[in-house]
């Protein structure tokens, strides 16, 4: 049974849906995160979880209760903000302590609890340290620190890095992934960022117009993306229309309009394709090559990313840019390019 579950669960706010009877199921000590650009519904779906929106229709549950009923502060939950959202006037010791002293637990008993978060979050000795004399990542520390020093069931995280410079939202991804492996508790994230949601997230509900398009590992998303929407989303990649011309076996054979006719293995065709479907071929920029042979284009721009560059190419009969991800630099502007039939895949064209 889902530690999390969310069935059929819509919400609007006097126009479409914003959340679009979406189910979703969230095992026990996962890390799991909500992927998505702007407005497309997956903060409301987290307000949801925590209460602070309720459902037009559906039900949610956690732990096998439905929550539907239940106000915010009575669930098992607990949420960190992308503004952190920790008291200005209270030390870090005392914002920690602030969900616990609701509880009236003895003054050793908390005390410990706290001591123990704050080993747990690396701000030993930092205490009685006023909140406006704390950098960007212990702000971030302490507001972890005080949504788990309660033992939520569920923690949920909305755009918990967004806050921070590319360098310290790099070092904390690491430091959060290894917190939610410590303290074993059921982490549920909101992002708009790929890079964010494939590094840390163990499971990936990638989601648009207020569905949820796929549910997969990071992995599975970039390399089996199950629609044009997601492998769009997820990365950069290219797309070339096709028919498909004959299937045989474990192979397709397709026409690739530009790639000429390509047979490609039956598994790389990741919908149930027939003989004269349309369809799309998807491939990353780094399983292009560079050949002495191939589709010829020439070389329109190149944007160096320190370990690899990517290129843009050109090619006659095709109006965007082929990219290409490469370590070195062609020789020449004029160059050839080489598609691993192993390393396409087909997609359904609408």
């Amino acid at each position: 049974m889902a530690y999390l579950s969310i069935r059929q669960v819509s919400k609007a706010f006097g126009g479409p849906p914003v959340v679009d009877a979406v189910d979703l199921e969230v095992p026990q000590g996962r890390f799991f995160a909500l992927l998505g650009p702007s407005g497309c519904g997956k903060t409301t779906l987290l307000r949801m979880i925590a209460g602070f929106e309720t459902p037009d229709s559906g039900t949610i549950a956690i732990d096998g209760e439905v929550m539907n009923a239940i106000p915010p502060h009575l669930r098992p939950t607990n949420m960190v903000f992308q503004s952190y959202a920790i008291f200005p006037h209270l030390s870090v010791f005392d914002n920690i302590a602030y969900g616990l002293r609701k509880l009236r637990l003895p003054k050793n008993e908390l005390k410990a609890r706290v001591e123990a978060m704050l080993a747990t979050v690396r701000l030993e000795g930092l205490s009685g340290r006023g909140a406006g004399q704390l950098s960007g990542g212990q702000r971030q520390r302490v507001a972890l620190a005080r949504a788990l020093v309660r033992q939520p069931k569920l923690l949920l995280l909305d755009e918990p890095l967004a806050a921070l410079d590319k360098r310290l939202r790099e070092a904390m991804q690491v430091e959060l992934r290894q917190l939610q492996r410590q303290v074993g508790i059921t982490f549920l994230m909101v992002t708009h960022d790929q890079e964010e949601a494939l590094s840390l997230a163990d499971q990936v509900a990638v989601m648009n117009n207020g569905k949820i398009l796929q549910v997969a590992s990071p992995r599975e998303l970039y390399e089996r993306p199950n629609c044009r929407e997601v492998a769009d989303f997820i990365g950069e990649i290219n797309f070339f229309h096709a028919t498909v011309k004959a299937v045989d076996g474990d192979r397709v054979t397709v026409n690739g309009g530009l790639l000429g006719v390509v047979a490609l293995p039956r598994a790389n065709i990741l919908f149930d394709a027939a003989v004269g479907d349309a369809l799309l071929l998807a491939i990353r920029p780094e399983d292009i090559g560079f050949a002495d042979a191939g589709l010829a284009g020439t070389l329109a721009a190149s944007t160096f990313l320190g370990e690899t560059t990517l290129f843009q190419v050109q090619v006659a009969g095709r109006s965007d840019p082929i990219v290409v991800s490469n370590y070195f630099d062609p020789p020449s502007k004029d160059v050839h390019l080489n598609f691993p039939p192993d390393m396409l895949i087909g997609l359904p064209e609408s």
